[in-house]
């Protein structure tokens, strides 16, 4: 036996809450236009900053750091540099079995993509603006 009626029927919106968002959607969109544009966010990534990481002495005091005033270009490069080293480490240790080989290939992926996006953006910095 073949049902007319869908199952559950479809429900179409009111009219009266079609008019209740017309109100919002118009004073988003005003709000929307009357915005300044912000400058784009790699225009700010100019010169690193300074970061310390890795393991402290005993008085606290960092073992490495990144420091202030390099080049975010060459910055990023030395990024897409390191991903390609975890990369192919990982690679080389993918002999694992089981769960851990999982999570190996898991790390992998994560590394691949993180390096894609750095490569990306110093491509995109190679091209003009359009």
């Amino acid at each position: 036996m073949k049902k007319i009626v869908p199952d559950p029927p479809v429900l179409q919106p009111s009219r009266e809450l079609i008019t209740e968002l017309e109100a919002p959607n118009k004073a988003l969109l005003q709000a929307l236009e009357n915005t300044t544009l912000s400058p784009p966010l790699h225009e700010d990534f100019v010169v690193t900053g300074s970061i310390c990481f890795g393991c402290r002495d005993g008085g606290g005091h960092p073992l490495f750091a990144v420091r202030e005033g390099f080049n975010a270009e060459e910055a990023l490069l030395h990024v897409s540099l390191l991903l390609k080293c975890a990369e192919e480490t990982a690679d080389e240790i993918t002999s694992a079995s089981g769960i851990e080989r999982g999570l190996i290939w898991s790390m992998i992926h994560s590394v691949e993509m993180a390096r894609a996006v750095v490569d990306a953006l110093l491509d995109g910095a190679a091209k003009p603006a359009q």
